[in-house]
């Protein structure tokens, strides 16, 4: 930024502070010889100076708020003209249970609602299915029917409340019940609000939540973005995940180049259906991860904003400023929570917030203190909304539009980040895009080496985590937790049966064999699944004809 004859003078001084001020500190006494000075993805320098920005363009590579390349956020006034979404991640048990959790949360201030969906909701099994005994309701709520997705909303009205939904592989089959129960409420199609995730790739590489291969899955979700362009215009049909990649180990930079390589793949999917970039890249939104790494992480946000418009501008031509935005939701990182001591969790969890805060994010969940031991409480989950709120309130940062911007570690850090992103995501597309990428395991490979490396560091001491590795209190009090009632599955399971008895099976057996029809003849899958849910077949059941068309995916063995 400066120009040739000031970096010039610069480089002098900072040449003459090393040979005298520096050396004779360093003389005295030598810097930590225990802790490694990286974030994740990169090494961390003694000094930045304007020499190492010296090649940033204020015009072209950092600009204004609101203005392509959206460095320093999407909107002219941030936080000033509106906070990020407080959106705490819930769900439990039965349907009438999370409804409560639900109206509590909204009670507490919270304007948005984040549903977790129980293991055999997110693998596309009902309650009573074998493979779901022992986790019915565990992890999130059991979704089996169309009726419980209307007990979950009970009283709670779709058009003024947005909703995200954590689910992949059966995706379709959620959104279908969701917009069913916004209707049944009387809600026009283009006043239902929401989001899912619907970013089955990533489950091969990072969670493991998948049903069918790779191309059939890119399909069916290629298939619920064309439906949402044309028939839920205020639906985010797709919030393509960072997040769980980083929580299974990848640095920050496979984090954003991965995730892009997954978006590329659903684009290019939609755009072969006939659908028009900026008819959905504009409803198109995020989910990444804060971990503790704070200035990486403010970092990581402004570099993915300049990247996503790079992307959206350059490589698909789109015209609308909309689609050039990067709109990303925030969880804070589940993985670095602790069950040792985990009352510091709140600590971790207040600075990924603030990072996240300072990178310029739209939506925003911490994950709760005491998460590493159970599923949160209310008490838990209180103090996560007030956490946010405080940050919000109290703590001065929401004032101005991107406060570090023009720190030269900031701004140095953001141009090495994107540089590395763009190094993996181009050797990715070079072997053939994400969905090869994953068939030939280099992603997973290159994750569990990342995830190695840092395991290594924290086993030999080089990386420390409070109250792990250091600083442990021997004998702990243990903590008090929330515990899912044991007979909410054997409840769920005897609801189930009872509905199944009373509906319509002759209507459920049409719609069904019209699914199993259209997923061998290639057309739209949503219009099918409507049918189905309308009907009140089931999740499993609506899965199940999927399953016998597309196979069930084995991931392979490692060597």
């Amino acid at each position: 930024m400066a120009d040739k004859q000031e970096l010039e003078r610069i480089a002098e001084e900072k040449e003459r502070w090393q040979e005298t001020t520096l050396k004779k500190a360093l003389d005295r006494s030598s810097e930590r010889s225990d802790t490694e000075f990286r974030t994740s993805s990169t090494q961390t320098q003694r000094l930045y100076t304007p020499l190492d920005v010296a090649d940033t363009d204020y015009g072209r590579d950092v600009g204004f708020p609101g203005e392509y390349p959206y460095t320093r956020g999407i909107q002219p006034t941030m936080y000033r003209g509106r906070l990020w979404s407080i959106r705490q991640y819930a769900g439990y048990g039965t349907a009438e249970e999370t409804n409560e959790r639900f109206r509590f949360l909204l009670k507490e201030g919270q304007p948005g609602l984040s549903v977790a969906f129980d293991l055999p909701t997110q693998l596309g099994y009902d309650s009573g299915d074998p493979m779901s005994e022992g986790e019915v309701g565990k992890v999130g709520v059991a979704i089996d029917t169309l009726d419980d997705m209307e007990t979950m909303f009970d009283s709670i009205p779709l058009d003024q409340v947005s909703t995200s939904m954590t689910i992949n592989a059966p995706a379709a089959v959620l959104v279908a019940m969701y917009a069913v129960v916004g209707q049944k409420q009387g809600v026009p199609n283009d006043k239902i609000q929401g989001t899912v995730q619907n970013d089955v790739l990533k489950e091969y590489v990072a969670r493991g939540t998948y049903i069918y291969p790779p191309r059939p899955s890119l399909r069916l979700a290629a298939d619920l973005i064309e439906y949402c362009a044309k028939e839920l215009p205020k639906f985010n049909s797709i919030s393509i995940s960072g997040y769980h990649i980083r929580d299974a180990g990848s640095s920050a930079v496979q984090e954003m180049a991965f995730t892009f390589a997954n978006a590329i793949a659903y684009i290019d999917a939609a755009l072969d259906r006939g659908v028009e970039i900026d008819d959905f890249a504009p409803r198109i939104s995020w989910i990444f991860n804060t971990q503790n790494s704070f200035l990486e992480e403010i970092a990581k946000y402004r570099a993915l904003r300049r990247m996503w418009a790079k992307i959206m501008r350059e490589r698909y031509s789109a015209k609308d400023p909309r689609s050039w935005t990067f709109r990303t939701h925030v969880q804070t990182g589940g993985a670095t929570l602790t069950a040792q001591q985990p009352e510091l969790n709140i600590v971790r969890a207040t600075l990924q917030a603030l990072a996240s805060v300072l990178g310029g994010v739209q939506s925003l969940a911490l994950s709760c203190y005491d998460e590493a031991l159970a599923l949160p409480t209310e008490e838990a989950q209180r103090i996560a909304v007030r956490t946010q709120q405080i940050i919000a309130y109290e703590s001065g940062v929401t004032d101005t539009a991107d406060p570090l911007g023009g720190s030269y570690y900031i701004e140095s850090l953001t141009n090495e980040l994107e540089k590395r992103a763009w190094e993996y995501l181009d050797r990715v597309l070079d072997m053939g895009g994400a969905v090869t990428a994953i068939e030939s395991g280099y992603m997973q490979r290159e994750i569990q080496e990342a995830s190695w490396a840092y395991q290594s560091a924290v086993d030999e001491g080089r990386k420390t985590i409070v109250s792990v590795n250091k600083f442990r209190v021997e004998e702990e009090e243990p903590q008090m937790t929330f515990r899912v009632n044991p007979e909410a599955e054997r409840a769920q399971i005897k609801k189930l049966d009872a509905f199944k008895k009373q509906r319509d099976g002759a209507a459920v057996e049409a719609a069904l064999k019209r699914l199993d029809d259209v997923c061998r003849d290639g057309e739209n899958l949503m219009h099918p699944i409507m049918e189905a849910v309308r009907v009140y077949a089931t999740l499993g059941e609506i899965c199940d004809v999927m399953r016998n068309a597309f196979g069930d995916y084995r991931a392979p063995t490692a060597v």
